[in-house]
C-alpha cells in the first residue's frame, strides 16, 4: 500500500525539499490549496458561497517549534476572521484549526494551545460563525477533546473531528452525540499503528457507518466528511431513518476533489461545506491528500511526467 509510504514521506525533510523543488509541484498543489494569503483566498470564498456552498477554512501549517510561531498562527486566523467580517460571510464560513499549530506539542503545550485558540473562537462567535478542532494523530486526542470540552462551556457551537479508523472513536462518538454538539466524522489521514487503528479499508468503512449511525441517532449535529459515493448515500439514508431534516446535518468535502458533487448535493438542498486550505506551509497537508486517495497520487504523478 502506498498510503503509509506517502505519510512517512510527509515527515521527511529530504522529501519535502525534493517535492517542493519540482517545477510542476505548485501547479498540482494549487488544485488542493488555492492560495497562500487571505487576499488570494477571498475570490475563492466569494465564488463558492455564491454557488450555494458553505466553507470551512484551514490556514495550513503544523511544524510549530516556538511559542512565537504558535502566536503567529493565532494571528493568521484572527486576520481571516476580520476579512470574513468585512465580507459579511460569517454565517457561511467557519474555520478548522489544528491545535498543533497553536503550540500543543511544545512545553506546557495543552495550556498554550488553549490560550491561543480561545481568542480565535471568541472572534469567530462575534461574527456569527464557529471553529472546528481538527483531529491529528492519536497521541494528541485526549488534549484536543479536553480543549474542546473547555471551549464549549462558553462557546457550545465549537466543533470537533473524530476519525473512524481509530478503535476509540465509537466510544468518543457516543459521548459526543449530545444536544448542541457539532461533530465531523472522517476516515482518518495519519499513519497510525495497528494497536490503535484499523488498517484495512473495509474495516474502516464498516466502522465509519457504525459511528455515523450513532451520530445520526444522537442529539447533535453530524458533519459527514467523505468523498466516497457509497458512504454519502448511506449518510443520506441514515439521516432519513433518524428523521433528520436537510439542515440538521451536512456534508463536507475537500476543495479540489469532486467539485461537481459539491454542487449536486447543494442543488438537492443539502448543506455542503467545502474544506478549503490556504497558506505557505502546505507540504504536510498536500502529502496527506495524496495518501488518502490513489486518484490524487495518480494525478500528481501524471502531472510530473507530462511536465518533466
Amino acid at each position: 500500500m502506498l498510503g503509509p509510504v506517502i505519510l512517512a514521506a510527509s515527515r521527511s525533510d529530504r522529501m519535502r525539499r525534493l517535492i517542493s523543488a519540482a517545477p510542476v509541484t505548485k501547479q498540482v498543489v494549487d488544485r488542493f490549496i488555492p492560495g497562500e494569503t487571505v487576499d488570494d483566498i477571498v475570490p475563492i470564498v466569494e465564488e463558492l458561497t455564491a454557488k450555494g456552498l458553505e466553507l470551512t477554512m484551514d490556514v495550513v501549517g503544523e511544524d510549530i517549534t516556538t511559542p512565537g510561531q504558535a502566536a503567529a498562527a493565532r494571528d493568521a486566523y484572527l486576520e481571516l476572521v476580520d476579512r470574513l467580517k468585512d465580507l459579511g460571510l460569517g454565517e457561511k464560513v467557519e474555520m478548522s484549526v489544528k491545535l498543533s499549530m497553536f503550540g500543543q506539542a511544545l512545553e506546557d503545550g495543552h495550556d498554550l494551545a488553549l490560550a491561543n485558540v480561545r481568542p480565535v473562537v471568541e472572534a469567530a462567535a462575534a461574527i456569527g460563525t464557529t471553529v472546528t478542532l481538527d483531529a491529528e494523530d492519536h497521541t494528541t486526542l485526549d488534549s484536543m477533546f479536553a480543549i474542546h470540552e473547555e471551549l464549549r462551556k462558553d462557546f457550545p457551537q465549537t466543533g470537533c473531528v473524530i476519525q473512524a479508523y481509530l478503535f476509540r472513536t465509537e466510544a468518543d462518538a457516543r459521548r459526543l452525540a449530545e444536544s448542541g454538539s457539532r461533530v465531523r466524522l472522517v476516515k482518518g489521514a495519519y499513519k497510525e499503528p495497528a494497536e490503535v487503528a484499523y488498517q484495512n479499508k473495509h474495516e474502516i468503512d464498516k466502522a465509519y457507518v457504525r459511528i455515523l449511525k450513532t451520530l445520526m441517532d444522537g442529539a447533535g449535529y453530524p458533519m459527514i466528511g467523505s468523498h466516497d459515493p457509497r458512504l454519502i448515500s448511506i449518510g443520506q439514508e441514515l439521516a432519513r431513518k433518524a428523521g433528520r431534516k436537510l439542515d440538521e446535518y451536512e456534508f463536507q468535502m475537500l476543495y479540489g476533489i469532486r467539485g461537481e458533487e459539491h454542487l449536486r448535493l447543494a442543488a438537492e438542498g443539502h448543506r455542503m461545506r467545502v474544506y478549503t486550505a490556504y497558506g505557505t506551509d502546505w507540504y504536510g497537508y498536500f502529502m496527506r491528500r495524496l495518501a488518502e486517495k490513489p486518484a490524487n497520487l495518480r494525478f500528481f504523478l501524471r502531472s510530473m511526467i507530462s511536465h518533466g
